[in-house]
């Protein structure tokens, strides 16, 4: 259930205002242009309804992937590096300005966080790379929602949705990653929270989080039948019971801690940042707690296989107290009954509504639908230790106390920083044409700074004669009589 990212607009920039090279006297203008594509490609994307998004993040991913070389090869210019084996020689006008419309940074409820000035090239590095960061979430997030609707995909579409979206988390792992080791070298923290070293390195916490939780979610098959199970289109009333190696369930469990100690870390770090979107922080607290209670899940399948059904029932509860859910019998049974019940049904109906529409679903990262499948399993054994095993079911804190540690699944991969092809730095050794314009990307009305460009300069208004209409006063400026 990935984490649902905003992705933030930015104001219109020209590097031609800002830089100047000897050696290739075009990249500014080119960087200019490519900018201007992704400042639009933003926009638009911002602008369509949240159900469509979707669709539209391959062509925001497009705009990026164009851009970002040449904004290495400005930085290149800048840190006298060499680019595609070729020396920029790029000389500072000005000190560059540029605006930035927060996403993760705290704001006022209700209203939309305002535009951040920021100055140098590394604050555009750090916002575009960070967006690129989130549009491979969002792939992913995108990926994942097929696994959720109430047309259930095969084994072969779960199969290629789940290493889709595994790829793009561990692509984004890697940039925010990258960020968080060059934000190393800053003698000074950025002016928002949102490219702060803390808030990236939680950010590389919790792909990893979520990466590694989804490699359970490819096996897992429990998901799966609470979804067929409320499927209004399943006609079949029996299922057989589902089977899981003992050995697999032990380590689905070790990679669920794995996940959850990513996520602790991810939510230690943003409590020493600044003023963080709270919604953010919740997310964070519910993906740990969702990885704990899978993993006191497959503990309790283990258990179960051994033939310990009491100890699988502990196991359950004390996942169910992981989650934040009820966790004794007497409070279950408070629960399964009256309006407690009612609603619990209104809310597995709502979510299943977010899911449908595909706006707002997850929010929780998937606790709400770990506790169904929870709630599942405690409703089955309980019966059978009740009829058949008659097993004592021990207290769930001791068991919890005595989790084994996790076990890494991925590992990161550095991210290479793409440079521009060979023939392209050449072709901008040449000085540009003087019939070029800079495209910087249409003008944005959200901004009050185009706002005031695009209002006509203010006219003194010229009194009417009587019997005259509005918008002739050319006509009556000349001194015209009507009767």
């Amino acid at each position: 259930m990935p984490f649902p990212f905003v992705l933030p607009t930015t104001s219109s920039l020209s590097f031609t205002d800002y830089f100047s090279s000897s050696t290739h006297p075009s990249l500014p203008l080119c960087a200019t242009t490519a900018r201007g594509v992704v400042r639009d490609a933003l926009k638009k994307y911002k602008r369509i309804p949240p159900a469509s998004q979707a669709s539209n993040l391959p062509i925001v991913l497009s705009a990026l992937n164009e851009y970002i070389p040449y904004l290495f090869a400005l930085d290149a210019g800048l840190s006298g590096t060499n680019c595609a084996g070729e020396e920029i020689d790029l000389v500072l006008v000005k000190e560059l300005e540029v605006e930035w419309r927060t996403t993760l940074s705290a704001s006022i409820p209700g209203r939309e966080p305002a535009r951040v000035k920021l100055k140098s090239l590394e604050s555009e590095l750090f916002f575009i790379l960070s967006t690129l960061a989130y549009v491979y979430s969002l792939q992913a997030r995108a990926q994942l929602h097929t696994l959720y609707n109430a047309t259930l995909p095969t084994p072969e579409q779960r199969a290629t949705a789940i290493t889709a979206a595994m790829k793009q988390y561990l692509e984004a792992n890697a940039i925010h990653t990258y960020l968080v080791n060059r934000a190393g070298q800053w003698s000074t923290q950025p002016a928002t929270a949102d490219i702060s070293i803390s808030v990236l390195g939680a950010l590389a916490e919790l792909t990893m989080a979520e990466a590694t939780l989804i490699t359970v979610l490819k096996d897992d098959p429990y998901p799966a039948v609470v979804l067929e199970d409320r499927n209004k289109q399943n006609k079949d009333w029996m299922f057989k019971g589902v089977e899981i190696p003992k050995v697999r369930a032990h380590l689905f469990a070790r990679l669920c801690l794995a996940s959850s100690e990513h996520a602790a870390k991810a939510q230690s770090m943003l409590g020493r940042a600044h003023r963080v979107d709270e919604s953010l922080i919740r997310y964070i607290d519910d993906l740990r707690r969702t990885a704990k209670g899978k993993a006191c899940r497959f503990l309790g399948i283990d258990a179960d296989i051994a033939g310990n059904t009491g100890e699988g029932i502990a196991w359950l509860r004390g996942g169910k107290k992981e989650l934040g859910f009820a966790t004794t019998g007497a409070e279950e049974e408070k629960k399964s009954s009256g309006l407690s019940k009612l609603k619990k049904d209104w809310k597995e109906k709502r979510e299943d509504r977010k899911i449908e529409k595909g706006e707002g679903w997850g929010t929780d990262a998937g606790k709400f639908e770990e506790g169904r499948v929870v709630d599942m399993l405690l409703q089955k054994w309980v019966k059978m230790n009740d009829t058949v095993g008659m097993q004592l079911v021990p207290s769930s804190e001791p068991l919890l106390a005595s989790m084994p540690s996790g076990r890494e699944y991925h590992s990161t991969k550095p991210y290479d920083p793409p440079a521009l092809e060979e023939d392209v730095i050449i072709r901008m050794r040449g000085p540009p044409d003087p019939g070029d314009t800079v495209f910087e990307g249409e003008v944005d009305l959200d901004s009050s700074d185009d706002e005031e460009s695009l209002r006509e300069p203010a006219v003194s208004p010229v009194p009417l004669g009587i019997g005259a209409f509005p918008g002739s006063q050319g006509e009556h400026s000349r001194g015209a009589t009507y009767y």
